[in-house]
């Protein structure tokens, strides 16, 4: 015997409402309706639901064990409507975000945390990877968007760009390096230190390169290579090497107090960090919401950063 689950909802819906027209209007029905339903529900199980002749009704052994399965379904249905409706307004599901490690880790992990507060219906899986990484993820649809530095190397026309910081890089030592004793650093005395090197693969290599040649050093004297931007923090925290850092990611150091500046302007990259999604792909909800809450976040921190910038007496 296969029984309708629509009418063990409206069983469930009368018995907890107390009265067929109280149920009709608790789903949204006519009376006549679920007047109908239960009806047929009684053919169907050859039996009644409810004690003959009770006024308000009451329901027989067998209508309270079937009411049990139909409020089972009924929160079964409703679950999936709040489901259907989280997901079209991105109030819930998954975003798949994937990232440059040192900003991630210092900047956008901790909007992410942000993010759950406001949405804590929406899951954040996150993964790393540089540029050409990232490219290959969003064509395989294995992430919904990236958070990637990008200049005269965009992908192209299938890609959609929004940038979020305008780059600028500057040089780290720990807090209380000999440099900082000088007023205003040379370039000599930045090629006095050796050097940590960027992750392989990061656009900050290059940019390594472009600002040693700028203090005239040919050859990298590289003291420490690999790292993750902990790894990294921690060996300038307790060293006297020097590295170049996105000057949001030393930004966002700041509290901690372990690492800073050398107030030596360097070449900068013609590049901006941003959001980079594929225009051709269907486009999560909740993942849309999650890059507006990174445009947000950083619109703010752009202008924060600036003044702090603006603060800084440059030497070189």
């Amino acid at each position: 015997m296969k029984l309708n689950e629509r009418h063990l909802m409206q069983l469930a819906a009368v018995i907890d409402a107390g009265g067929v027209s109280e149920g009709a209007a608790l789903l949204g029905m006519t009376q006549s309706a679920v007047s109908r339903s239960l009806s047929m529900l009684e053919a169907r199980v050859g039996e009644a639901l409810f004690v003959s002749g009770r006024r308000p009704l009451q329901p027989t052994a067998l209508g309270n064990q079937l009411a049990i399965h139909g409020r089972a379904i009924l929160t079964a249905s409703r679950r999936a409507t709040d489901a259907v409706q989280g997901h079209l307004k991105g109030t819930s599901g998954v975003v798949r975000v994937g990232g440059v490690p040192f900003f991630m880790d210092a900047l956008v992990s901790q909007m992410i945390a942000e993010f759950h507060r406001e949405e804590p219906e929406v899951t954040v899986h996150q993964s790393y990877g540089n540029l050409p990484e990232l490219v290959s993820a969003l064509d395989a649809h294995l992430i919904d968007l990236g958070i990637v530095p990008i200049g005269s190397t965009h992908p192209g026309s299938h890609y959609d760009f929004t940038e979020l910081l305008p780059g600028r890089n500057v040089v780290a030592c720990r807090v209380g390096h000999p440099l900082l004793r000088r007023r205003v650093p040379k370039a000599n005395d930045l090629a006095a230190y050796p050097w940590i090197a960027p992750l392989p693969g990061s656009p900050l290599m290059s940019d390594l390169q472009m600002i040693l040649m700028s203090i005239g050093v040919s050859d990298l004297n590289i003291r420490y290579a690999g790292g993750s931007l902990m790894s990294v923090v921690n060996f300038l925290a307790e060293s006297d090497a020097l590295a170049v850092l996105p000057f949001s990611v030393l930004f966002a150091l700041r509290k901690e107090n372990r690492v800073t500046l050398v107030p030596y302007a360097i070449p900068q990259p013609d590049r901006s960090l941003g959001i980079l999604r594929r225009v051709d792909t269907q486009r999560v909800p909740a993942a849309d919401r999650f890059a507006l809450h990174l445009i947000t976040v950083f619109e703010n921190l752009r202008h924060v950063i600036k003044r702090h910038e603006s603060a800084v007496v440059w030497g070189g």
